[in-house]
């Protein structure tokens, strides 16, 4: 799961979606420097990415493409989710996405004085080219993959992957939606066991 599904899945508690957000950049026990909800989205994030790694049905999408991007296969997924849970926004929330991320935004904003050194630099980027909102089409999924294979040296070839989404649509939203069904279920049982 990316920076949507993960914030989505952090309930209403902005700080617990903060925690959620920033956690990838936040190494063992940094997170205990942090307020309390804060840590509990830190460590909400880190039952999610090790839940969904061991996943069938995520590791059943990662295997349609890992011939070609090896261990990309796993961070390429979840951008491909985020763009289902964007694309199909309105089954899951009654507040529209654009509200739900300009929220979002705006919480970033009133809490940067706790945000980590990288979530902070991060932030201005984020919000300039309005990422969140841009994976609701396949055109901002492949300009997200297209960065992140820069940052790569094109190593990864992320840039290409836009092209296996499109060939695999309909089994990739299959897989997703099978797939968050679960996840949304079991993140609320994390939540109110921390």
């Amino acid at each position: 799961m990316n920076f949507l599904a993960h914030i989505y899945l952090s309930g209403e508690n902005d700080l617990i979606k903060i925690g959620n957000f920033m956690a990838d950049g936040i190494r063992g026990k940094q997170f205990e420097h942090f307020p309390a909800d804060v840590q509990k989205g830190i460590l909400l994030h880190r039952f999610i990415d090790t839940y969904t790694d061991s996943h069938d049905i995520f590791r059943q999408s990662t295997k349609r493409l890992h011939e070609k991007y090896h261990h990309y296969a796993g961070v390429i997924v979840d951008i491909i989710y985020d763009h289902f849970l964007a694309k199909n926004w309105i089954q899951y929330s009654d507040e529209k996405l654009e509200i739900f991320i300009n929220r979002f935004y705006r919480s970033l904003h009133e809490n940067y004085s706790i945000l980590s050194e990288k979530t902070q630099d991060l932030m201005p980027y984020m919000i300039e080219r309005n990422w969140l909102l841009s994976y609701q089409t396949v055109e901002g999924i492949h300009q997200i993959l297209t960065q992140m294979d820069r940052r790569s040296k094109n190593i990864s070839k992320m840039q290409f992957a836009s092209e296996d989404l499109k060939e695999f649509y309909k089994e990739f939203e299959q897989e997703f939606t099978l797939f968050f069904e679960d996840i949304q279920q079991k993140s609320r049982q994390k939540l109110l066991s921390l």
